[in-house]
C-alpha cells in the first residue's frame, strides 16, 4: 500500500473509543448481541429524530435489508442516481428489482427531482437518492414527488450523518434511511451500517432479516429455549464490539463535523484564488458535513486526470467520486447502457476530484495541497 504524504482520509479516534472497545473485550462474553447494540441504535435514531434503529455489519447490508423489508421484488423499479457508489444501484438487483437511473443536478450533485419525475412508471415502487459526500440532495422536493405518486422514499445517507436542511436532519425526510460507518465516513466503526425508521413494522422485519429470520423472544446466547425461524434471513448483525465503538464515535459527531468544516473553510480560502478549479457552493440552508471534499476541474477528464497524477507525485492522494454506475462494464452488459444517457452525471464524473479532508488535517498540509494545485498547469 502506497505511503501517502497526505492520505485521502484519516480516522479520528480518542481514548474513549479504546476504552469502549476494551470494556466489551474484557467482559469476555456477548461480543455479539450485547447491550451495546441497542444503545448505539437508540443514540442514532434519537439524533435523527426517528423511533427505531437497526444496526448492520455494513451500509450495503442495510441497503439490501431495507429493500427486502419493503418487499421490493422482480418486476419492481427503484429510481437511483448513477453518480453514486455502486451499492446504491446493486441493492435493487439484490432483491430482483431494476435500478432506473435518473440524472443529477449540479448544485448538490444529488439526483434531479425533475428527472426523477420523468422516470416514474407504473412499475416504480421506490426512490432512493443519495446525499453526496455530506451535502443534502433536493430531498424536500423528492419527498413531495414520493408522496404524490405513493412511492417509498429511502435516503441513502451513507456519507452524510449530521447534514441538514434548515436544521432538519438528513434521514428524517423519508420512510427509512441508511447510514454507513465504513472507515472513510464522518464517524466510523471500520465497517458497519444502520437503518432508521418510524415504522414499527419495518423495524420488526429488519430485526428478523439481519439475524437469520430468528424470532428472538429472548437473547439467543443466553437462553436454553429453542427459538423459531419465521422468515428467510441473513447474518448481517453488527458485533457488540463494533457497536461500542460506534456509540463512542457518535458522541463526538458534532465535534468531528465542526473540525471538518473549519478545515474546509481554511482550505477554500486558499483554493478560491485558483482559477482552474470550481468549488462546490451549498444552497442556502443546506448544512454540509464534508465527508468528502470535492472540487471540479475545468477542462474535463484529461486535465482532471493529469491533476490527480500531479498530486500523486507530490504525495497527495486524490480520488474520483464517482465514475457513473451505468457506464461500468457490468451495467453496460446487463442493461445496454450507453454514454449520453445521463449528460450531467457524465459531465460531473469527468470533472470531479475529491481531495484529502479529515478532522486532523493540519494547516501546513492544506497549504501544501493548495500550493501543489496552484503549481499545476493542465492546459
Amino acid at each position: 500500500m502506497k505511503g501517502w504524504r497526505i492520505p485521502l482520509y484519516r480516522i479520528y479516534w480518542d481514548e474513549e473509543d479504546k476504552k469502549s472497545v476494551m470494556k466489551v473485550i474484557e467482559r469476555g462474553s456477548y461480543w455479539a448481541i450485547g447491550p451495546e447494540l441497542e444503545k448505539f441504535e437508540k443514540l442514532v435514531a434519537d439524533y435523527i429524530g426517528k423511533k427505531y434503529g437497526v444496526s448492520f455489519n455494513s451500509g450495503t447490508s442495510a441497503l439490501h435489508a431495507i429493500l427486502l423489508a419493503y418487499d421490493l421484488k422482480v418486476g419492481d423499479e427503484v429510481i437511483v442516481p448513477s453518480f453514486t457508489f455502486i451499492a446504491t444501484a446493486n441493492a435493487a438487483l439484490f432483491v430482483g428489482a431494476k435500478p432506473v437511473f435518473a440524472d443529477v443536478e449540479e448544485e448538490t450533485f444529488g439526483i434531479s427531482p425533475s428527472d426523477v419525475q420523468e422516470k416514474i412508471t407504473r412499475k416504480t415502487k421506490a426512490i432512493m437518492p443519495i446525499h453526496y459526500g455530506g451535502l443534502p440532495c433536493r430531498i424536500k422536493e423528492l419527498q413531495e414527488i414520493a408522496k404524490d405518486n405513493d412511492l417509498i422514499l429511502i435516503e441513502d445517507a451513507a456519507e452524510s450523518i449530521g447534514a441538514s436542511i434548515d436544521g432538519k436532519k438528513v434521514g428524517s425526510f423519508s420512510d427509512a434511511t441508511i447510514f454507513s460507518f465504513c472507515g472513510n465516513k464522518v464517524i466510523t466503526t471500520g465497517e458497519g451500517g444502520m437503518v432508521v425508521t418510524d415504522s414499527k413494522k419495518i423495524w420488526e422485519r429488519l430485526k428478523l432479516i439481519c439475524s437469520h429470520g430468528r424470532l428472538e423472544v429472548e437473547p439467543y446466547f443466553s437462553t436454553t429455549k429453542s427459538l423459531d425461524y419465521v422468515t428467510l434471513g441473513y447474518n448481517w448483525r453488527m458485533s457488540s464490539i463494533t457497536a461500542a465503538l460506534g456509540f463512542s464515535q457518535m458522541k463526538k459527531l458534532e465535534k468531528v463535523i465542526e473540525m471538518r468544516r473549519r478545515n474546509v473553510e481554511y482550505l477554500e480560502s486558499k483554493l478560491s484564488k485558483i482559477s482552474d478549479i470550481e468549488l462546490q457552493n451549498p444552497p442556502k440552508g443546506y448544512f454540509h458535513v464534508y465527508q468528502m471534499y470535492t472540487i471540479r476541474v475545468k477542462g474535463g477528464k484529461d486535465v482532471r486526470d493529469a491533476l490527480k497524477e500531479h498530486l500523486a507525485k507530490k504525495g497527495i492522494m486524490s480520488k474520483v467520486y464517482f465514475d457513473p454506475v451505468h457506464l461500468t462494464s457490468f451495467y453496460r452488459r446487463k442493461f445496454k447502457h450507453k454514454k449520453g444517457e445521463l449528460p450531467i452525471t457524465e459531465k460531473l464524473s469527468e470533472e470531479v476530484l475529491t481531495l484529502p479532508m479529515y478532522p486532523t488535517l493540519h494547516k501546513e498540509e492544506m497549504d501544501y495541497i493548495a500550493k501543489s494545485i496552484s503549481e499545476f498547469k493542465g492546459t
